[in-house]
């Protein structure tokens, strides 16, 4: 049975433990999509502490930009949880640029992906509408794609959750 489920908030707000918990509610495998890119020894940290936060059930799968592949590779477990959205979304602005018409293929290939998958999937994001308006064109050009990815993802998700300091608020 097909099962989206949203879970946003903001940075170090605790979505990532809140949706971990979520997926290993369900029975079977786990597909943990990871969508950082490790690029330091500090980031690296991060990835060494999270997979040993996950236990025998998970596998991981690093997919920093083809989340619909991901998504094909998820059909196979009883779960999947893709952390986070956006990273992934910094990750297409470093790839297209400026390339509209690229960002917005990739877009449109996950949430066809996303539209047809018959499984069960936990989408984590950072709540980014929240801040200040961003100083530099870069800046607010991803905070509107990004803003824009989790309203499209958050409206074909059968559950949304808020996380506030450490907190889920069920949104729908």
């Amino acid at each position: 049975m097909a099962r989206i489920v949203f879970v946003t908030g903001g940075a170090r707000s605790g979505k990532s433990r809140f949706a971990q918990r979520l997926v290993e509610a369900w029975e079977g495998p786990l597909l943990y999509v990871a969508t950082a890119e490790v690029l330091d020894d500090e980031m690296a940290d991060r990835v060494r502490r999270h997979r040993e936060d996950r236990g025998p059930r998970w596998t991981t799968l690093e997919e920093p930009l083809d989340l619909a592949r991901a998504l094909a590779e998820a059909e196979a477990y009883g779960g999947a949880l893709v952390d986070c959205l956006t990273l992934w979304t910094s990750n297409l602005l470093g790839l297209h640029g400026d390339d509209e018409g690229g960002l917005r293929r990739a877009r449109e290939s996950f949430y066809r992906a996303l539209d047809g998958f018959s499984g069960r999937v936990c989408l984590v994001t950072n709540e980014v509408g929240a801040g200040i308006v961003p100083a530099n064109p870069l800046a607010r050009r991803f905070r509107d794609l990004a803003g824009r990815i989790n309203q499209d993802c958050a409206a074909r998700a059968h559950e949304a959750y808020l996380v506030v300091s450490g907190l889920p608020v069920r949104l729908k």
